[in-house]
């Protein structure tokens, strides 16, 4: 079943400068090969539930197999007979508003 994720995987206990650490499970998302879209607070993945959490998993476990206390935030929508939602939802909204605001597409990072 298609699920969208927004997830945010980040140590805990580790100092003020985290992006070392988020790096590591960025890339094992990155990797992955599902739909993704990281912004400054959250990735979004798109795919099938049990994909999806696998990758959430491995995400979560770079870091917490290395003994780093790891905390995870996930919003998951699950919405059968839908999928690209990770574009669709925003292109709603664009609709809506009569021209496209948001500056980035998905896939793309900063």
């Amino acid at each position: 079943m298609n699920t969208l994720v927004a997830v945010a995987i980040a140590p805990f206990g580790e100092g003020e400068e985290l992006s070392t650490y988020v790096a590591e499970a960025i890339r094992v998302i990155r990797a992955s090969g599902l739909p993704y879209h990281t912004s400054s607070m959250f990735t979004e993945i798109e795919g099938d539930w049990d994909a999806v959490m696998a990758v959430v998993r491995e995400a979560t476990f770079v870091l917490a197999e290395r003994g780093v206390r790891t905390e995870v935030i996930l919003k998951a929508d699950i919405r059968p007979g839908h999928t690209d939602m990770m574009d669709e939802k925003v292109k709603k909204i664009d609709d809506i508003l009569g021209a496209p605001q948001h500056r980035r597409q998905s896939g793309e990072d900063f």
